[in-house]
């Protein structure tokens, strides 16, 4: 295919930082309001009568159906171009979100939260939206962008969780789930910077994969399943702590106001983290940075489950493991993009997400599901600092050399 047939990136009045701007203000929207669903765990279940594991097992479908259906819309997004994807992604979580807020059922929450939200996210979340912003980035300056971008999400949750609160308190749940369904609905029209499929081939670089070809490459790729593998681990321990910890800190008797600002200061110093990790990406080898991200996040658990729970040992816990948080996603997108190229990025950056996914899944259902059974955490807390050592090895064994084809490539180009 001659570069004169292919549609750049960003044409026009889309350059790389109008798409990078409107990208982070993206995720900052999905990802923010999807961190506060913990916060609707402990009202939701008292008004309806629920047990915990009810609410736990919409998350964790939300989750999963975010997981397995993100290959699906990466490959979709490559193919036909982001924009179209991002804005019914948009308009969906909307509709999500209002059904949320008339459910009276478990099966309301199940379909409302774990299903139209879980696929919604997979077309306006972080595969999908950082593929765009990576595509369209200077290559020298990917990985800042990409780390910048993912701060996003850090400050969505820094600044939507509290709003949540306030919205929960002032009018009720009903209420605050209409108000995020407004908020929203405002991915629909940012979703026009994100237009375009692919990067017109410079002269000289090598000829472009099929998909088929890039999957067949990424599956028989060490690097690959590792990273796909430890990305569970990544799930796991997010998923659980989001949906968990505000009614974990419920069983301490602390109150609701304890729980938004332990969320609102992991989403203050996921800034910090997210950023620090996309700088240091760029000058260490992505795979140790993100070995000792996960060493320390197990460190972390651990000494919060030994301590006692006091206000400011649950701070402390919060800024400590919110600078861990979401420092993952820059550091393994960045190797996605680094091993195999930007040009089947949402789709295989997708797969790696799937596993991220499946581990929020157990992380969050088992966590409901074991405490209705036991009244107790302990075995998902210390299940977190066992996965965590053994991410952390499995991430210093990634081998994260680029692929022949993608060496070639670059060697052509230059």
């Amino acid at each position: 295919m001659s570069s004169a047939t292919v549609a750049p990136e960003s044409p026009g009045w889309r350059i790389p930082l109008v798409v990078l701007a409107c990208g982070t203000v993206i995720l900052i929207l999905s990802v923010g309001i999807r961190q506060s669903f913990g916060l609707f765990m402990d009202p939701m279940s008292s008004t309806r009568g629920w047990g915990r594991e009810a609410m736990a097992l919409a998350l964790a479908t939300q989750n999963l159906v975010w997981g397995v259906s993100q290959p699906f819309i990466g490959a979709i997004a490559d193919k036909w171009g982001s924009g179209k994807v991002v804005a019914v992604a948009g308009a969906m979580y909307a509709f999500g979100l209002y059904l949320m807020s008339q459910a009276v059922t478990p099966a309301d929450v199940l379909i409302s939260n774990g299903f139209l939200i879980g696929l919604a996210l997979s077309g306006c979340g972080y595969p999908v939206v950082l593929a765009v912003i990576g595509r369209s980035a200077p290559e020298n300056k990917r990985n800042l962008f990409i780390g910048i971008a993912s701060t996003g999400g850090s400050s969505g949750q820094l600044a939507v969780i509290p709003l949540s609160q306030v919205f929960i308190s002032s009018w009720g749940w009903p209420v605050a789930l209409l108000m995020l369904g407004g908020m929203a609905a405002l991915i629909v029209p940012m979703a026009a910077t994100m237009v375009g499929t692919k990067k017109a081939p410079r002269p000289g670089a090598a000829a472009e994969q099929t998909l088929r070809e890039a999957l067949s490459e990424a599956s028989l790729h060490r690097g690959f399943v590792f990273l796909t593998i430890g990305f569970f681990v990544c799930g796991w321990q997010i998923g659980f702590v989001a949906a968990h910890l505000p009614a974990f800190l419920s069983d301490h008797d602390l109150p609701g106001t304890v729980a938004a600002s332990a969320l609102a200061v992991i989403g203050l110093f996921n800034i910090l983290g997210t950023f620090t990790a996309g700088m240091l990406g760029t000058h260490m080898r992505q795979k140790h940075v993100l070995a000792a991200i996960y060493f320390l996040r197990a460190i972390v658990i651990g000494a919060f489950v030994l301590m006692p729970k006091t206000l400011p040992v649950v701070m402390v816990f919060a800024a400590a493991v919110g600078f861990l948080w979401l420092a993952t996603v820059p550091l393994t997108s960045g190797l996605v993009a680094r091993i195999f190229g930007v040009q089947y990025m949402a789709t295989l950056y997708g797969i790696v997400f799937m596993s991220h996914q499946i581990g929020s899944f157990f992380g969050v259902w088992l966590g409901g599901k074991l405490f209705d059974e036991t009244g107790s955490y302990d075995v998902i807390w210390w299940g977190s600092v066992i996965l965590g050592f053994a991410a952390t090895i499995l991430h210093i064994s990634i081998n994260d050399r680029p692929t022949d084809r993608v060496i070639a490539a670059r060697a052509a180009a230059t």
